[in-house]
């Protein structure tokens, strides 16, 4: 059952590493996302006392309430077991939409699309924000509607990433028209990322492992790349992990030394 509710909707954030991220977006003006009330176990109070006097203190002004709860109603709601008795009810995230926003003129930005697990979709962007991405593209339907999973999988780099909405051929339109370079990861005519001209300012699109990217996006790309492999191999990465790897090349070739 529980297995089941990671693809539903929810706003129900699991464990202090979401909570804290939640709360560092909104000082960061990153995010309107607001909780609305903690949860935590009451037998956990003396080992989690620390955070708690932390969440206390600044509940009023962030306009939340703490709520004792018995450990059996926590993992009533939670769908895994590292929340440490400690969860959080949130409001919706507001969408941004990326043509009414200004960008750096020299940044790194990455479109998901067709990723087909929340979890893997937060392993995604939990590389990306590490590799130094600037921003997220996602399609209208994408898994931040199971925001709460997708966090905890980010370990809250959901949260923290700057996130934008928008089809794949305007999102193309939109980076073209400010100097971009758009690179999409694909095996057809492609060159290796390891040799490709990856500085910024770029545009990476990366597609699922079922669907990938559509032959109209793939017409428009300046460089088409793959990532070879050490050994045969005929099956594709996934997304999540080619993700991770060409972000980290990106990181690589634009290194300040």
């Amino acid at each position: 059952m529980k297995e089941r509710e990671k693809f539903l909707p929810s706003n129900l954030f699991e464990g202090m590493t979401s909570i804290r991220a939640i709360l560092q977006a909104g000082e960061l003006g990153i995010s309107d996302r607001r909780i609305t009330e903690i949860l935590y176990d009451k037998n956990r109070r003396a080992s989690r006392a620390k955070e708690l006097h932390y969440l206390e203190k600044i509940s009023d002004s962030k306009g939340f309430v703490l709520t004792p709860c018995e450990e059996d109603a926590i993992d009533s709601i939670t769908i895994g077991t590292s929340h440490g008795g400690i969860v959080a009810r949130c409001t919706d995230r507001s969408p941004v939409f990326l043509e009414s926003q200004i960008l750096s003129s020299a940044g790194f930005y990455v479109m998901l699309d067709g990723i087909e697990d929340p979890y893997n979709f937060g392993y995604a962007l939990r590389s990306i924000y590490a590799a130094g991405a600037d921003g997220v593209i996602l399609p209208q339907r994408n898994w931040m509607t199971a925001a709460g999973v997708v966090c905890r999988a980010s370990a809250g780099a959901s949260e923290l990433l700057p996130l934008y909405t928008s089809g794949p051929e305007e999102a193309v339109a939109f980076f073209r028209d400010r100097g971009y370079k758009i690179v999409c990861a694909d095996k057809k005519n492609s060159c290796s990322a390891y040799d490709a001209d990856l500085r910024r300012p770029i545009f990476l699109i990366v597609g699922g492992e079922k669907r990938g990217i559509r032959a109209s996006i793939l017409s428009q790309a300046d460089c088409i790349v793959r990532i070879d492999y050490g050994r045969d191999f005929p099956a594709a990465l996934s997304a999540a992990s080619a993700a991770s790897i060409l972000s980290y090349e990106v990181f690589r070739q634009n290194r300040q030394t």
